[in-house]
């Protein structure tokens, strides 16, 4: 028997929402991953690096997963709830978790890294990551690439044309060459994404915080009332999520 729509969502209403873990969303929301593997190409550069910064590190669950850190390794992050989950994480393995609200400065010294990563930054500070690099170092990262999600995005917000052209990978390229970096690769890819039920879309809103600004059951309930009924009688929502791959090196 269905559940129902007051049923999904309360329960997607109430679940706790910290950290970057989504296995909440396990049968209930699928979505496609880029061909390159993130995670271990990361990894392998860590494994070789001296001093590492992973920005906007959300839980530490990303940077966890590296089976090898180097001997100096630092992690920012702004949202509180994060930052206790990264510390809990990440200072067994050594990492310093530093609170940080996401703009200008870093609060590190010029030159301090050879390798700067970041999964998903919310915002990037070009002139910075130039600023915290050593020449010869490298930023390595996986950005969210233009449009993401926007099928969703734009059934609660309706027509987003300014947005969409925001995030480019062309765009980022020229502001990483215009802050001293040589842009070494970038990598993009739009990847399917369903959401099987509103609990799905009302986690995932509750969770990634930008997608539609202000989300909340009460502000949007009709919204999700009828969403809910186009996924009763089309089947899953489907969205596309972008991504792409950036390695930038800071010249010598």
């Amino acid at each position: 028997m269905s559940r129902t729509f007051d049923d999904l969502v309360t329960e997607a209403d109430t679940a706790p929402v910290a950290g970057w873990d989504f296995s909440w969303l396990d049968g209930r929301a699928t979505e496609a991953r880029p061909s390159w593997g993130y995670q271990r190409l990361m990894g392998e550069r860590l494994a070789v690096a001296s001093a590492a910064l992973d920005i906007q590190t959300g839980g530490g669950e990303v940077l966890a997963g590296a089976p090898v850190l180097p001997p100096t390794m630092a992690a920012t992050e702004s949202w509180p709830p994060n930052l206790a989950e990264a510390t809990r994480r990440l200072h067994p393995r050594g990492v310093v978790v530093v609170a940080d609200p996401d703009e200008p400065p870093l609060p590190f010294a010029d030159a301090a890294f050879d390798l700067v990563t970041s999964r998903h930054p919310a915002t990037v500070w070009w002139t910075e990551l130039a600023r915290v690099l050593r020449p010869g170092g490298t930023y390595f990262a996986q950005h969210v690439g233009p449009a993401s999600v926007f099928e969703l995005v734009e059934f609660f917000l309706g027509p987003q044309p300014a947005a969409r052209r925001e995030r480019r990978p062309e765009d980022e390229s020229a502001a990483a060459e215009a802050a001293g970096l040589e842009v070494v690769e970038v990598r993009q890819e739009r990847l399917r994404m369903e959401f099987h039920d509103i609990g799905a879309v009302i986690y995932f809103l509750r969770k990634v915080v930008w997608m539609v600004p202000g989300f909340t059951v009460a502000a949007h309930r009709e919204t999700l009332r009828r969403l809910h009924e186009h996924i009763g009688a089309e089947g899953p929502f489907v969205a596309h999520s972008a991504r792409f791959l950036i390695e930038a090196r800071k010249h010598g």
